[in-house]
C-alpha cells in the first residue's frame, strides 16, 4: 500500500487549495520563467496559521494530517500543532525531512517535501525505507527568506527529469513568519523518528505516529525564530509512535536514550547554545536534536515505554516570557 502511495500526486491535489483560494490563505501566486508555479506563503505575502497548516501538510506529502489548537505546558498555555500519520517513514523521512540544501546564489534554501522522493535527496534514506515516487508532478517546499530564482527552479527540475516545469509547484516561507514557524514546529514527529533512526531503529517498523509541540511567537529576527523552533521541540515536543518490535529490552533502551534531556547541551534556550557554539551547528551535540518526550507502544506486546519530560521553565524563557 505504501509503495502505491505517491506523495507528489497527493500533495499536488492538496496544493490546489492554495491555488483556488489564495486570498483566504494570504498567499501570492506567481510563475517562473520556465512555467513553474511559485506559492509565496510568507516572504512578501502575509500567510498565517491557515497557510502554515496547509504548508505543513504539503511537507508531509499529503500523507499526514495537521491540526492547530492549544496545549498546556506546565502553567503555560500555547498555540500548538499536532501531526498524525499512518505512513510515518514515507511522510516524515521520505517527504518532510529537510534533506535537500539548494544553493541559490548567496542564499541557501532548505528543501523538503515530496519532490525529494523523485530527486532522492538524500539517496540513502530512500534505500532504507524502500520508497521512491515516479510522479510526473512534483511539489517542493522551501524554507527561505527570498523567493526562488529561475536558477534554483532549474536545479529542482534537473533533479526531477520526468517533471515538466508546468507540473512543478514550489511553496516557500521564511522561518520568521507564522506559516514558517508552524511548518517547522510541525517537524516534531520527524525529529523524533530521525533521532531514533540515528540510534538504530529501522523506520519501517513504525506503523503509526503522532506528536505535538507549541508554535513559537512570530518576530522579525531569523536567528531568534530558528532558535525558538528548536526550543519548542527540545523542551515542549511530545511524540507517540506505534511499532512492531521483537527485542523489547532494546526498544526500551532506545526510548530512554532518545529524548533531548540526555544531551550535554540540554537545559538552556537554543539561542544561547547556538551563540556559545560560535553559530556553528556542528559544535552542538547532535543528541540535543530530539523531542522532549517520547512514548513508544509496541504493538507486538501491548506495552508502552515513555522517557523525557516537558521543561516549561526553559520553554517560557526561550519564547520570550
Amino acid at each position: 500500500m505504501v509503495k502505491a502511495l505517491s506523495v507528489n500526486q497527493t500533495a499536488w491535489q492538496k496544493a490546489q487549495q492554495f491555488l483556488n483560494n489564495p486570498e483566504y490563505y494570504g498567499v501570492e501566486i506567481s510563475k517562473s520563467t520556465a512555467g513553474a508555479t511559485i506559492i509565496d506563503a510568507g516572504v512578501k505575502a502575509t500567510g498565517g496559521f491557515a497557510a502554515g497548516k496547509l504548508f505543513t501538510e504539503l511537507c508531509l506529502g499529503g500523507a499526514g494530517t495537521v491540526e492547530l489548537g492549544y496545549k498546556t505546558y506546565g502553567d503555560l498555555d500555547f498555540p500548538s500543532v499536532t501531526i498524525t500519520s499512518d505512513y510515518p517513514a514515507v511522510a516524515m523521512l521520505g517527504s518532510q525531512f529537510a534533506g535537500w540544501r539548494i544553493k541559490d546564489g548567496d542564499n541557501i534554501a532548505i528543501g523538503s517535501g515530496p519532490a525529494r522522493a523523485i530527486a532522492l535527496k538524500p539517496k540513502e534514506i530512500y534505500e532504507e525505507i524502500h520508497y521512491t515516487d515516479q510522479s510526473d508532478k512534483a511539489v517542493i517546499t522551501l524554507e527561505s527568506n527570498v523567493l526562488p530564482s529561475d536558477a534554483l527552479i532549474e536545479k529542482v527540475l534537473k533533479n526531477c527529469p520526468n517533471v515538466p516545469a508546468q507540473n512543478l509547484i514550489v511553496v516557500v516561507a521564511p522561518t520568521a513568519s507564522v506559516a514558517g514557524l508552524t511548518q517547522v514546529t510541525g517537524r516534531v514527529v520527524e525529529v523524533g523518528i530521525h533521532k531514533l533512526h540515528t540510534l538504530g531503529l529501522d523506520p519501517k517498523v513504525i506503523r503509526y505516529a503522532m506528536g505535538y509541540a507549541p508554535i513559537p511567537p512570530v518576530g522579525p529576527d531569523f536567528e531568534v525564530a530558528m532558535a525558538r523552533t528548536n526550543d519548542v521541540i527540545l523542551y515542549g515536543g511530545t511524540v507517540y509512535l506505534t511499532v512492531d518490535y521483537d527485542d523489547e529490552a532494546k526498544l526500551q533502551q532506545l526510548v530512554k536514550d532518545a529524548p533531548s534531556i540526555n544531551s550535554k547541551d540540554y537545559g538552556k534556550p537554543f539561542l544561547d547554545i547556538f551563540l556559545n557554539a560560535g553559530k556553528d551547528f556542528y559544535k552542538i551535540d547532535p543528541g540535543l536534536f530530539a523531542p522532549a518526550v517520547l512514548m513508544i507502544n509496541n504493538a507486538k506486546t501491548g506495552r508502552t515505554f515513555k522517557a523525557g519530560q516537558i521543561n516549561p521553565k526553559v520553554l517560557a524563557q526561550a519564547l520570550g516570557f
